[in-house]
């Protein structure tokens, strides 16, 4: 199942950076997954600063 971003999320971008299929994008007013892409490797959610990113 892939990881999805909360409402918690400040934009900081450290997610995005460190995916290593480019599943995660800016969205609207939070970064979003892409589903169809994620690998399911958790290194976003190991990098968020604020635990706002977690299995959905």
């Amino acid at each position: 199942m892939a990881y999805v971003i909360s409402d918690e999320c400040v934009s900081c971008g450290a997610c995005e950076a460190e995916c290593p299929v480019s599943a995660i994008s800016e969205g609207d007013g939070k970064y979003v997954i892409d589903a169809d892409t994620c690998i399911d490797c958790g290194t976003c959610a190991a990098t968020c600063p604020n635990e706002a990113i977690s299995e959905g």
